[in-house]
């Protein structure tokens, strides 16, 4: 072989090598694609999802696009690849997502946040009381559901409309977390001491909760985080025998047994990822391992979201304005710059 053909062959494999290095280390972004994230409409799930859209937009100029939906159809898009990322997924909860992902189509990753909760409420007031606005506790001993059998304690929770009852505040008819909380006024033997009360809507719902606090009133109602009325009020969850799967399994069904009452199940929520997007973008992926927003924080930014009418782009633009200590944490040096820049 002569010296100019070798030079030749050495610098085609020095081409091939750089070729193949600048191939490695290309990004998802880098290569010009969309991340498509699930166009979630409850209130957390859309914060949350503008949040981390901006991150990765400004941070890591990726092209981002939400596709709206029901979430069930969201979950279905995400297992086909037509949606990447759904950054509010409930773990366990869906039959769709179940099946994807004994495919192995989608993948549960990180934990969006941690310390979500349902279950059965009254205002702090009502068992501390609240000197600043001389409201005196009438349940300073209440911590549990047991204790709601004790006429004493239904009456402070008086129905407006049947007086000699107490009144529980339920979800709207038609909610899943109206039928298990109707078996469980059975299940704790509560039907005939309080009267089951159904708002039409979540609207009405909330609006009964913030006029009841705001007036200082004692309420018995279900409720669960991260929602707005947990970033505004002070609110004490009532303890319940803990959760089992065979006393679930009967209260959530229509025609179980209501022999017994037991609390809801833990909750689990990652960000939900299609399998074959994961493969291809670990570096986003490694993104959303580390970004756990902390629940107070996404309380308080759905009540920044209903205080100032505002909508989630810019809940998400104050957040990331003013929780750098929170989501840098998240990030590359480089990408918090952008970002900060970004929001400028």
């Amino acid at each position: 072989m002569s010296i100019s053909t070798m030079r030749l062959t050495f610098a085609a494999a020095g081409l091939m090598l750089a070729a193949s290095a600048s191939g490695a280390n290309a990004s998802y972004c880098g290569d010009g694609k969309t991340v498509t994230f699930a166009g979630i409409d409850w209130e957390s799930g859309a914060f949350i999802t503008e949040v981390m859209k901006t991150i990765l937009s400004k941070g890591y100029d990726c092209q981002v696009d939400p596709i709206p939906g029901n979430s069930v159809t969201l979950e279905q898009a995400t297992a086909n690849n037509d949606v990447q990322i759904f950054a509010e997924e409930w773990l366990g909860r869906s039959d769709v997502w179940n099946k994807a992902v004994e495919e192995k189509k989608v993948v549960a990753v990180g934990k969006t946040f941690v310390g979500a909760s349902e279950g059965w409420f009254v205002p702090d007031y009502v068992v501390h009381g609240d000197p600043a606005r001389n409201i005196e506790a009438k349940a300073p001993d209440l911590k549990s559901v047991s204790q709601l059998t004790d006429p004493k304690i239904a009456e402070i929770f008086a129905d407006p409309e049947e007086p000699s009852k107490g009144r529980f505040l339920n979800c709207p008819s038609g909610w899943t977390c109206e039928g298990v909380s109707t078996a469980k006024l059975e299940a704790y033997k509560l039907g005939e001491t309080y009267v089951n009360f159904r708002p039409g809507t979540g609207t009405a719902l909330d609006a009964a909760i913030t006029s009841a606090y705001l007036q200082g009133e004692p309420i018995l109602f279900y409720y669960w985080s991260p929602t707005a009325i947990m970033g505004k009020f002070k609110l004490i969850q009532l303890e319940e025998p803990a959760y089992n799967e065979a006393c679930w399994k009967e209260l959530s069904s229509a025609n179980g047994k209501r022999d017994e009452g037991c609390a809801f199940p833990s909750v689990d929520v990652a960000y939900g990822v299609n399998s074959t997007f994961a493969s291809e973008a670990p570096e986003i992926v490694e993104i959303l391992e580390k970004a756990t927003f902390p629940l107070d924080e996404v309380n308080a930014s759905l009540a920044y979201m209903a205080d100032n009418k505002v909508d989630a782009t810019a809940a998400a633009a104050e957040f990331l304005k003013t929780k750098g200590d929170i989501w840098s944490k998240w990030v590359s040096d480089e990408a918090r710059g952008k970002i900060e820049a970004g929001l400028k």
